[in-house]
């Protein structure tokens, strides 16, 4: 597994919670890009509402994840799009659901997906 290291330097803003400033790796051996996964499943079906996409979306992140041989622990980058700020809270409760005590380094941004019926995106970095 990577040496993973976090860095919150005192001289910048102390992160909102459940993510990190820098992450940085060392002696790594792989590392896996995961796209954006969308909140469907694997039939096609897209949950209603907000929260269950993004619990789809994070089971999607994790599928990728485990077909590598990895888990959320190996994640070193997040970058989660979401189309309306209205969603910030619920995913960050979701993501820190998911996470536990991970602390990856975090992007999130407002977009426009698309397709419309997706209320967000989740692609992620993963290092062993």
């Amino acid at each position: 597994m990577a040496h993973i290291l976090t860095h919150n330097p005192a001289t910048v803003h102390p992160p909102a919670g459940g993510y990190s400033m820098g992450v940085e790796l060392s002696q790594h051996r792989r590392l896996l890009f995961v796209s954006g996964q969308v909140p469907e499943e694997t039939d096609g079906a897209v949950p209603e509402g907000f929260e269950a996409q993004c619990e789809q979306a994070w089971r999607n992140v994790i599928a990728v994840l485990a077909a590598a041989g990895l888990g959320v622990g190996h994640l070193v980058k997040v970058t989660t799009f979401l189309t309306d700020r209205s969603q910030l809270v619920p995913n960050r409760m979701i993501r820190r659901k998911v996470l536990g005590e991970h602390e990856p380094a975090l992007t999130v941004v407002v977009v426009e997906t698309v397709a419309s019926k997706w209320l967000l995106e989740i692609e992620a970095i993963a290092a062993e």
